[in-house]
């Protein structure tokens, strides 16, 4: 090849690596977008729930607290019990009505809830029984003079305070038996009873004692409370003597 040639090529040879430099000077070099790293998600919130097993209690019994929570790092129930785990139960004996609070905490945040348990009032005490009253000291006798069916101030005091027990116990009924003493005879003794005997009733009966609580019967001297013979002894037994009838 002559030297016409070599240059003519090396002419053409350079122009072609131009043209490239050229081509390729055209283009700019694309750069790759960043790579987008995603956020990991929140900490989920806690769930917590709260059962009371039974929910109504007599005072001295016990209830149930049962628990179960999500997500949560502490539990801690009110009043009275304190930290908790995650799940689980443990008795209680609230002396009145008691509203229990878990809340349950963790990374997410916090929960709670809530169960009441109810405490019956004890019933009241009974009242105490009253004093059982002796109806042979709280009944007065009305004594009489001889041959006698009035009613002597003495016997007006007595039968006042028979009638103050008789109508504080209105179920009581009673029989007013007429007394006489050994002296006259048995039919005039009997007449006597009955006379005094009524009047008892009568007298009574004025007080405020309702009739058909009593009854009347004469025993005459037939039933003398004191065998002696004289005054003392005979003045125990003219009287009006009360029996309870039921």
């Amino acid at each position: 090849m002559n030297l016409a040639s070599r240059l003519s090529h090396r002419a053409g040879l350079l122009a072609l690596f131009s043209a490239f430099l050229v081509v390729s000077g055209c283009h700019k070099k694309v750069t790759a977008p960043p790579k987008q790293v995603e956020a990991p998600p929140p900490p989920a919130r806690p769930t917590v729930t709260l059962q009371a097993s039974p929910t109504t209690i007599n005072k001295g019994e016990s209830s149930t607290l049962s628990w179960n929570s999500t997500d949560a790092t502490q539990l801690s129930i009110d009043p009275g019990v304190g930290a908790v785990n995650a799940q689980g139960s443990t008795k209680v004996s609230p002396t009145d009505s008691t509203t229990y609070t878990i809340t349950a905490t963790g990374p997410g945040g916090s929960a709670s809830a809530t169960a009441a348990v109810s405490v019956n009032a004890p019933p009241p005490p009974a009242p105490a029984p009253a004093p059982v009253r002796d109806f042979n000291q709280e009944v007065r006798d009305a004594f009489f003079d001889t041959d006698k069916a009035d009613i002597r101030p003495d016997a007006r005091d007595a039968l006042s305070k028979t009638a103050d027990f008789l109508k504080s116990e209105p179920s009581i009924k009673v029989t007013i038996e007429g007394h006489c003493d050994e002296r006259g005879s048995t039919e005039y003794n009997l007449g006597l009873g009955d006379r005094r005997a009524a009047a008892v009733k009568a007298y009574l009966v004025s007080l405020g004692v309702s009739a058909d609580r009593m009854t009347t019967v004469s025993f005459g001297k037939e039933k003398p409370f004191c065998m002696e013979h004289g005054e003392p002894c005979w003045q125990q037994n003219r009287r009006g003597h009360f029996v309870k009838a039921n």
